[in-house]
């Protein structure tokens, strides 16, 4: 058992301020290690081919370094790095996952980008499978369409290059504890101490 102080409530309706206060600097600490806690995730991703040419994070290490090398900004990066990382856990809807860990750190249209990156890369192979390709068209009229088919083109489609060097993982960390550092829209902005 932790010494960490703790709560007395048994429901929240019986909670106190005292009780939230306790539990908002336990929080801070918490918040603080997300970065830590994703890269982590991000590592369950090594060795897992999944029938690709190479692991799931090798191929976000290219899609990130890709990024990078062309000059996209940080966050942009950091998406890049972790478009996939919901594969471990969101296996039919991986991008949900990436775009809902993110979401409180990024721009709409990187949060948009995250949510439809799957169906715009089945473009190239949905067809392969007995399905329609042209998924992705239903959303032509989104102001990001061309933004998240670009990232799918340019980034996440040839980043499953066995010979491609990548950057390492620890080149990326500082990027991703960086982004990750201070949310910019929670259910909390606006709450004091959040």
């Amino acid at each position: 058992m932790s010494d960490q102080q703790q709560a007395s409530f048994k429901s929240f309706q019986e909670s106190s301020q005292e009780d939230w206060q306790i539990i908002g600097k336990a929080f801070k600490g918490f918040a603080g290690e997300l970065p830590t806690r994703v890269i982590k995730h991000l590592r369950l991703l090594e060795g897992d081919c999944g029938g690709f040419p190479v692991d799931r994070l090798e191929h976000c290490l290219q899609t990130a370094t890709r990024a990078w090398e062309a000059g996209e900004d940080e966050e942009y990066v950091v998406v890049a790095l972790l478009h996939d990382i919901g594969d471990t856990l969101g296996t039919y809807d991986h991008g949900e996952i990436a775009a809902a860990i993110l979401k409180p750190f990024v721009s709409e249209a990187n949060h948009w980008l995250l949510r439809h990156h799957q169906i715009f890369q089945g473009y190239d192979y949905f067809h392969h499978l007995g399905g329609d390709r042209n998924m992705r068209d239903k959303y032509r009229d989104s102001p990001y369409y061309e933004y998240t088919r670009h990232f799918c083109e340019v980034y996440d489609g040839k980043a499953f290059d066995p010979d491609y060097e990548s950057r390492p993982l620890a080149f990326f960390i500082p990027m991703v504890e960086r982004v990750m550092a201070r949310p910019r829209k929670t259910i909390f902005n606006g709450i004091k101490d959040a």
